[in-house]
């Protein structure tokens, strides 16, 4: 389940309707937010199994004039550190000029019949800032098929802080909606962040 909007009330009543730890939830995100607008919003709450347990886990996007917000919370099973239920919540607030990308990545079925305008069935929003870097090397080789040669290693370095996938079969049309909304709304904040220099 999704909801976006654009307003402080909006995104309170969203985090409410969402029913995953509202109150704990709405604390988090509204401190780190303070007094500024909201710009746009995402909450996207979901469903894990592991092993043989329910996990639920919800992620909270929010966009100001000046700050990119993340908020995720996540409920625990009782363990060795705590013999109830616990959940864990935590945010991050990060500039909008520290926003290095915005992927928005579509899965369209029937291609060739693709009409503009079309929901895509799946969508993954994947956003970096540089605070989390994925580092794939392997071995380089040259173009001489008997070279026995150490070349080294060559690789990529992908920003992978936050990637949120929704699609329509499992959180329906309005959540693909919603979620593309918001991308559109980050990725417009942050071209005019560059451009304005701020």
């Amino acid at each position: 389940m999704a909801k976006t909007g654009t307003t402080t009330q909006g995104l309170r009543a969203a985090i409410e309707r969402s029913g995953y730890y509202p109150a704990l939830v709405a604390e988090a995100v509204e401190a780190a937010v303070g007094g500024e607008p909201v710009a746009s919003y995402l909450v996207h709450q979901e469903t894990t199994f592991d092993s043989n347990e329910v996990r639920r886990h919800v992620t909270v996007l929010v966009l100001t004039d000046t700050r990119f917000i993340v908020s995720h919370t996540d409920e625990q099973a009782a363990d060795t550190s705590s013999p109830t239920p616990y959940a864990t919540t935590s945010t991050e607030s990060v500039k909008l000029d520290r926003i290095s990308s915005v992927v928005v990545s579509r899965v369209v079925a029937n291609p060739e019949k693709y009409v503009p305008g079309t929901l895509p069935r799946e969508v993954v929003l994947t956003i970096g800032w540089g605070a989390v870097s994925r580092l794939d090397l392997e071995p380089a080789a040259c173009g001489d098929p008997n070279c026995e040669a150490d070349h080294g290693y060559t690789g990529s370095s992908t920003a992978d802080d936050l990637s949120l996938r929704v699609s329509e079969a499992g959180d329906g049309p309005d959540t693909v909606r919603q979620t593309l909304a918001f991308a559109q709304a980050l990725s417009e904040a942050t071209a005019a962040t560059a451009a304005t220099g701020r």
